[in-house]
């Protein structure tokens, strides 16, 4: 071996387990790549650590990035007219983020944790989904899941309970756990009990006395900070989906 390429060598087998130990290898865009794409696409992207709460774009920004979370959780907020921030989502280990056909991101895309990121030039992306078309089929398959997602928050926002809309969230952990293959029992949640608030609609208070009402019923518990677990899930189930009579 050259000992000139020997630093970019070591530079590929970092990024490589890298991507071994990423989400996007069970739940996001690089599930269906094989060993050779996938040592293309790690080979282009740049791999980065950012801590919590660091901005990954702001809204308005030109969008000519895409980014992957390789671990750790974000938040995406629109400014509203008023001035005031709504968040509309939350990103998990292995999402895609800043994806969009918009010259500019629509919305921020904040840090809720450390997180480390996986960063492609928008026209490297493009060039690699018609290389590959397993990849931009996937690419399809992850706009369908959003826009499913979305229509179950439209029904989660527009026709359940406050105490429903919490359970329904709740749900929404575990389903994203299940996606990346990763324990339900105890699940993360770094998000603030304002964001859950600000996201489904509600008062940071409704959401804590909905909280507190579980836990009294014995459907959650929550062992420490940020974390939940969920002991009644067929309660949870029934309350989020109008069967709990």
């Amino acid at each position: 071996m050259n000992p000139f390429d020997a630093p970019r060598q070591t530079e590929l087998a970092a990024a490589a387990q890298v991507c071994d130990r990423c989400g996007s290898r069970v739940a996001g865009l690089c599930q269906p790549l094989d060993s050779a794409a996938l040592d293309e696409i790690s080979s282009e992207a740049q791999q980065m650590t950012m801590p919590a709460h660091a901005a990954v774009f702001r809204e308005g920004d030109p969008a000519g990035r895409i980014f992957t979370l390789v671990d750790g959780f974000a938040k995406l907020t629109r400014l509203l007219p008023d001035g005031k921030q709504q968040v509309v989502g939350f990103r998990f280990a292995g999402d895609v983020i800043g994806y969009t056909t918009l010259p500019t991101y629509p919305f921020d895309a904040e840090l809720l944790t450390e997180s480390r990121l996986c960063r492609l030039d928008r026209g490297q992306l493009d060039a690699l989904l018609r290389r590959y078309p397993t990849l931009e089929r996937r690419m399809l398959d992850l706009c369908v899941q959003e826009l499913t997602a979305t229509q179950e928050q439209l029904v989660t926002v527009g026709r359940r309970s406050a105490e429903a809309r919490v359970a329904a969230f709740l749900l929404s952990l575990v389903e994203a756990s299940r996606r990346r293959n990763r324990p339900c029992s105890v699940l993360e949640m770094p998000m603030t009990r304002s964001d859950i608030a600000d996201f489904l609609g509600l008062t940071l208070e409704t959401v804590s006395r909905s909280l507190t009402a579980f836990r009294k019923r014995g459907w959650i518990r929550e062992p420490v900070h940020h974390r939940v677990e969920l002991v009644n899930f067929a309660a949870l189930s029934a309350l989020a989906e109008g069967t709990d009579d």
